[in-house]
């Protein structure tokens, strides 16, 4: 299949785009290149610089590549930075998406894949969220994700499109140590920086209900979701699809176990501190991911230390560690 990736360029794009050209399939991409590095971009994978709120644009580059498909991750993703930018995440997350599906349209391009998110589920009231289980986004962040997939649904059932909104749980972790998160919100880079720069890395809230009064998340390896984006465009290779699916692993680890996990990976024997609980940070959210699992054979194959280690292989090919 011709495939157009949008944020291709980014951390979990550059994952993703990979596991597309091992699959076989041919692969351009879209990015504007705010936190995107195109030197990590495969040869074989072209790369147009633009926005995908430039809709003519985006139609453009369709028709001159023969898109057959697109697999959508360009957007923010930071759930602090939504909570004091809305109108940014708005604008970005839910208007990219208006313009990606006009253009879709427009040029007659039949299949997307969508890059939510966990965040739409809010504070879950039960263990494991579901596919099923109540959506009440407590950001901004994670309505804008809400609001993608209704106007995917919507537009999908109207104009016969081909669709699946994957979402992710908590990702890190890196296929090589080139392709390393090295953002400045998600928390294992951030304890990261903070260990190498010698510094105490900072816990938000340490009295949530939880067993050590810190939140719990479920931690996905990037190339373990890069492979769930892959076996999704192979099904719609053959069929038409319809589907939500969480891709996580089902089991939750706290800020605190990952403290311990960074120790076991770095060897640095570092201290940290509490400060206070962020707002729109639910307790604990982590995945059922069996419907992935039933209805196209996914299964992550990476746990929690393979995660922390590969981060840090990224981190420690550059970084100066420093001992608190």
């Amino acid at each position: 299949m011709i495939l157009l990736v949008t944020g291709g360029a980014g951390y979990i794009g550059t994952h993703v785009v990979r596991a597309l050209l091992r699959d076989g399939h041919r692969v351009a991409v879209i990015d504007d290149l705010s936190t995107g590095n195109p030197d990590l971009l495969p040869a074989e994978a072209p790369l147009q610089v633009g926005s995908v709120l430039d809709t003519d644009f985006l139609a453009g580059v369709m028709l001159e590549y023969g898109t057959q498909g697109v697999v959508h991750l360009a957007g923010r993703k930071a759930v602090d930075e939504s909570i004091a930018q809305p109108l940014l995440y708005y604008r970005q997350n839910v208007l990219g998406v208006h313009s990606l599906l006009t253009a879709m349209v427009r040029v007659g391009v039949p299949r997307i894949v969508f890059s939510s998110s966990a965040a739409v589920y809010g504070t879950p009231s039960t263990g494991l969220v579901t596919e099923e289980s109540r959506t009440v986004p407590e950001t901004p962040y994670g309505w804008s994700k809400l609001m993608c997939e209704r106007m995917i649904r919507d537009t999908a059932r109207a104009e016969r499109l081909s669709w699946s909104a994957l979402r992710y749980f908590n990702v890190a972790g890196a296929a090589e140590p080139r392709l390393a998160d090295r953002g400045i919100h998600n928390l294992i880079p951030r304890v990261l920086r903070a260990v190498s720069s010698g510094t105490r890395p900072q816990i938000y809230g340490d009295t949530y209900p939880t067993p050590d009064g810190t939140c719990i998340r479920d931690y996905i390896h990037v190339a373990d979701l890069a492979a769930a984006h892959a076996v999704v465009v192979r099904r719609m290779c053959t069929t038409d699809v319809a589907a939500t699916y969480n891709v996580g692993t089902g089991c939750g680890a706290s800020v605190v176990q990952i403290m311990h996990a960074v120790r076991r990976a770095t060897g640095v024997d570092f201290e940290w501190e509490f400060t206070a609980a962020r707002p729109g940070d639910p307790a604990r959210v982590v995945a059922d991911a069996r419907l992935i699992r039933a209805s196209l054979g996914w299964c992550p194959i990476h746990d929690l230390d393979d995660i922390v280690r590969s981060a840090w292989a990224g981190w420690s090919a550059t970084a100066t560690v420093g001992r608190s």
